[in-house]
């Protein structure tokens, strides 16, 4: 599994849309057999940054499979205007560092 990190910075009055938006777009996810899971997180300190990792199966999966599907014309249908606010799209390697309760 490999994981891809998105970071956006969103203005405060199109936050609501924003995650709207992305709850539609993960049906999308949801629908690929690459997608394993995803999180979107929203900062705190600075409410208009949002972290958002998605699981792929691997990078091949992801760039090869899920990019070349329908689920992705409906995926990138929903977020596109969202580009603009796009700070970082990068898939990560895990370290083996890792600790959960």
């Amino acid at each position: 599994m490999i994981p891809e990190i998105l970071r956006y910075q969103v203005p405060a009055a199109q936050a609501e849309a924003f995650e709207q938006a992305y709850a539609r777009a993960g049906d999308s996810l949801k629908q690929s057999p690459h997608c394993q899971g995803f999180e979107l997180l929203r900062s705190d300190k600075d409410p208009e940054l949002y972290l958002l990792k998605i699981l792929w199966d691997s990078a091949d999966g992801h760039l090869q499979g899920f990019r070349k599907s329908k689920q992705f014309k409906a995926f990138f249908e929903q977020i596109r205007i969202y580009l603009p606010h796009l700070l970082e799209m990068e898939h990560y390697r895990a370290t083996g560092l890792e600790w959960q309760r």
